[in-house]
């Protein structure tokens, strides 16, 4: 059973990198002050496994939840920790935690129903 956590960690270090093929906002409104300025070293995984990723997050999108794919994005993508998140929307934290695993869960699951093997999942 894979770590859907540290696939999208990976995920983020590639589209971060990279660049995603999705259409949203680079940047939410109003997060824009607590993005870091400058980029580190981060876990990524390959573009076959970034592409199938990008693909189970547009799903999400595509279903209409669009406030879980922008914590997807910010957390993940951006490294925003759930507590600045829930600071900056004033929300509890624990909102923001069960937003994100709503998320988590529904991307884990589009991946499973593909039958799509990830080559990180051998890491992860």
């Amino acid at each position: 059973m894979r770590d859907i956590q540290k696939v999208l960690e990976r995920w983020g270090g590639w589209a971060a990198a990279e660049g995603t093929q999705l259409d949203w906002s680079p940047v939410a409104a109003g997060f824009k002050s607590l993005l870091p300025t400058e980029s580190k070293s981060r876990l990524s995984c390959c573009d076959n496994d970034g592409m199938i990723i990008d693909s189970a997050i547009a799903t999400l999108k595509r279903v209409g939840r669009d406030e879980e794919v922008d914590l997807v994005v910010l957390h993940y993508m951006y490294n925003v920790s759930k507590s600045g998140i829930a600071r900056k929307l004033k929300c509890s934290e624990g909102k923001i935690r069960n937003q994100l695993m709503i998320a988590e869960t529904f991307i884990d699951a589009c991946i499973i129903m593909t039958d799509a093997k990830l080559e990180m999942d051998a890491w992860v």
